[in-house]
């Protein structure tokens, strides 16, 4: 639990916005030109001689900005822009940068940069290293950093991570949520990371899943806007302080807009560039909205592009526009349009604030040392007051005693007063008034007990049994219940007889429970004699295949590989001509490699077995009390007629039943209560072998796509490489897909040494960033083979 505050509330300021020009060989200085301070630029054109003498076209323009970024490189454009974002970001302010321009200016360049190359990466890359860099630095904070990557392709949301094997698609698909801590998309999966290699696996496993497509002006160009927010929490050391702050920087790289004459899209390009301008001018119209003061309604809701960065747009954060355009004269029409949109960003204000909140942990812990030492100090002032007998602890049992025994004296009338010290000990009175009656209440109905065989009003089942019987007066009375307060019916003895009294040293519930006890112990339907606790039976989850490629390097690395010269390499049978058949190969990959599916397989249908067993046992129980059930009903409606046939018996106007029939009113609830318990029962096991037969089907898909894998891999691969594939070498059979294994060329780790050579002189910081790219390419390359070699199996 935690309660949000923001500790001060920020100033309002302006958004930042930033001009990038993309380096061309044909830059036109003449329509062209920076002011001097750079943060200015001016647009000249010439005037259209086509329109004749009156000519109002208007042939300038000129654009105030925060800076003009031209030929500028990556290092300099991230300490204009981002830096400072990032850093407060640390401090518990929320941030926002931002990439626009038309299709091809350079957007995911500046954003994203070239993953290929340290030096070129851009600012997203950056403020992962920068906000790690800062983690190590703050020694007296513990830090934590979670990231996400959203999508948002023809108006709709995809999660950039969920290919990941621990996360999955979602089956239900995601939407945007608004709740008084703002807005956040619900279904999109949000990963910790503790280091910054896995920070950027994360990147470059979401930059392998946007969609890209390719045109006249943009051979790579991105068909979707792209949202990558890192979460930062950050808790100080200190255990005083209960207060911790939360911030959130989203990255957003827009698509381009784009004009269809110019581009020459079709088909899909030509739907996804319908959808990226649609949601490009609702973004502009919400601009348009956030600067002009006297609008009272933001158009937020009119995309999923607005509407994720509601909170970015005009919120509680710090925002930076980065304006890519294009420095060629052929594109000066978007060049004037994507300027437009940056003017319109700088009236846009937002007001940054701390994202304070409390620990609740933290604030009990403090609230329990400012009690202790708030009871210190009253103990010091009833000192001085000489009250030294007043204890503001909690009451022992003694106390509570004492106190119970001077209610008790007071109700009795022994005892005039009872004297009040504290709050406390009011509090401890009124609760022992409640005690002691009670008491009274169940002492009453002990009595009563003693005198009759009573049922509870709201025992509804024995209520119903007995209404069925007859056994209620005409104003749905119980019989035996004096003046509508009584507790139940009272039963005569067999030996009663009319007109007599009756003598009866040993009350009816005396009498009844040894019978009803020995019924009960040996009925087969105890609800003792059933265990149906799922802790007595453990189900195995099948691997994942994280696990599966652990078991296979665990299987490996036990392996001890033999010298070339050894007799038992050279006693190793020799790969037969034609494969085996799949059966006998399937017998010996469940004793080998896939020994460990195989066990897990065989364990959870073993578990399948015996809960269906069970299942089996319930019904048949269910359907033994069933028969008695009706077998009882039948006997008490017997008894039932026999009792009218005979006469009925009344005491002061009440039916009275003879102990017979009232044995077969309680062995009917009895065995009801047995009924629902073993349905119960029965119900609970039907789900459990529900879950039982879905593990077991996902460890037999599992158990066949791996016999697949590892017999394509073993018995198809060329015999001219059969010497890569020896024991002790690091290739074994069933670790690579056949077509890596027909070209056995530089492998990635080589290229990775040869990069480190290469890089690490330039710049020591680039080994994770180089780690986490070379480690998404060897896991798509895996996956791509993979799937290359089941479609081979399909044909």
């Amino acid at each position: 639990m935690m309660r949000r505050k923001n500790a001060r509330m920020g100033t309002r300021k302006k958004v930042h916005a930033f001009v990038r020009v993309k380096p061309t060989d044909n830059f036109p200085h003449e329509m062209i030109r920076y002011g001097d301070d750079n943060k200015s630029i001016d647009i000249l054109l010439k005037k259209d001689t086509r329109r004749g003498v009156v000519n109002n076209q208007q042939t300038d323009w000129s654009f105030k900005l925060d800076g003009v970024l031209h030929d500028a490189s990556q290092d300099l454009v991230y300490e204009t822009v981002a830096k400072d974002v990032v850093s407060q970001a640390l401090d518990g302010y929320n941030g926002t940068i931002m990439c626009y321009g038309q299709t091809g200016a350079g957007k995911t360049y500046t954003m994203t940069g070239a993953t290929e190359n340290y030096k070129h990466r851009g600012i997203l890359p950056r403020a992962l290293q920068q906000v790690f860099r800062m983690i190590e630095e703050r020694t007296t904070h513990a830090i934590t950093v979670r990231v996400s990557y959203l999508e948002i392709y023809n108006e709709s949301l995809f999660d950039l991570l969920s290919t990941l094997p621990y996360v999955g698609p979602s089956a239900t698909p995601m939407t945007i949520v608004e709740n008084p801590q703002g807005v956040f998309i619900k279904g999109l999966s949000v990963h910790l990371t503790s280091q910054e290699e896995d920070a950027f696996s994360l990147l470059f496993e979401g930059e392998t899943n946007r969609v890209i497509a390719s045109h006249t002006m943009n051979k790579n160009s991105s068909r979707s806007h792209c949202i990558f927010t890192i979460y930062v929490e950050s808790h100080s050391r200190t255990l005083s302080d209960e207060k911790y702050i939360t911030s959130k920087i989203n990255l957003v790289d827009l698509a381009g807009s784009e004009r269809l004459g110019k581009t020459g899209s079709e088909g899909r390009v030509l739907k996804e560039a319908t959808y990226i301008n649609k949601s490009l001018s609702f973004l502009e119209q919400a601009i348009i909205a956030l600067g002009d003061q006297k609008r009272d309604h933001i158009p937020f809701r009119q995309c999923k592009l607005t509407h994720a960065l509601k909170d970015s747009l005009g919120g509680n954060c710090n925002m930076v526009l980065v304006t890519n355009i294009y420095g060629e004269a052929a594109q000066l029409e978007e060049t004037l349009s994507s300027l437009r949109f940056a003017s319109r960003m700088k009236l846009v204000t937002t007001e940054p604030a701390i994202n304070e909140k409390y620990d609740a942990e933290r604030m009990v812990k403090n609230l329990e040392k400012e009690l202790a030492l708030l009871k210190q100090e009253l103990a010091i002032h009833d000192s001085l007051a000489n009250r030294t007998l007043v204890n503001y602890d909690p009451m022992d049992e003694v106390q509570i005693a004492e106190i119970n025994s001077q209610v008790r004296r007071y109700l009795e009338g022994t005892l005039d007063e009872i004297d009040i010290i504290n709050l406390r000990q009011i509090q401890e009175v009124f609760n022992q008034f409640r005690v002691v009656l009670s008491q009274q209440e169940q002492e009453i109905e002990s009595a009563l007990r003693r005198k009759y065989t009573l049922i509870d009003k709201n025992d509804f089942a024995a209520i119903s049994a007995v209404q069925k019987a007859g056994l209620a007066d005409v104003n749905g009375h119980l019989v035996g219940e004096p003046d509508g307060q009584g507790f139940g019916l009272g039963v005569i003895p067999f030996s009663f007889k009319p007109g007599k009294k009756i003598k009866s040293k040993k009350t009816f519930k005396d009498q009844l429970s040894i019978p009803v006890r020995k019924e009960g112990a040996s009925s087969p339907l105890s609800t003792k004699e059933l265990d149906i606790s799922p802790s007595k039976t453990q189900l195995i989850l099948p691997p994942r295949d994280g696990d599966v490629k652990d078991m296979r390097d665990r299987e490996t690395s036990s392996t001890e590989p033999f010298p070339s010269d050894s007799p038992k390499e050279e006693l190793r049978p020799p790969r037969p001509s034609t494969p085996p058949s799949k059966p006998v190969a399937f017998e010996d990959f469940k004793n080998e490699r896939g020994s460990e599916i195989n066990r897990i397989f065989k364990e959870n249908k073993s578990i399948l077995n015996e809960r269906r067993k069970r299942a089996s046992e319930t019904t048949q129980r269910i359907n033994a009390i069933k028969q008695e059930i009706d077998t009882t009903k039948e006997a008490l409606n017997v008894q039932k007629a026999l009792r009218e046939k005979q006469g009925e018996y009344e005491n002061k106007g009440l039916m009275i039943i003879d102990e017979e029939e009232f044995l077969l009113i309680l062995k009917l609830k009895d065995l009801k209560k047995q009924y629902r318990a073993e349905y119960q029962d029965l119900r609970d096991l039907r789900a459990e072998i529900q879950y039982c037969q879905h593990l077991v089907d996902q460890c037999r898909h599992r158990l066949l796509t791996e016999f697949d894998i590892w017999y394509n891999e073993s018995f198809f691969i060329p015999e001219d490489l059969q010497v890569a594939l020896k024991s002790g070498c690091s290739i074994r059979p069933g670790m690579v897909p056949i077509n890596r294994v027909v070209s056995l060329g530089e492998d990635d780790q080589d290229k990775f040494s040869q990069l480190q050579q290469t890089m690490l002189p330039e710049g020591p910081e680039s080994v994770s960033f180089y780690n986490a790219k070379v480690k998404t390419e060897q896991k798509h390359n895996y996956l791509k083979a993979i799937t290359g070699l089941q479609q081979v199996n399909k044909k």
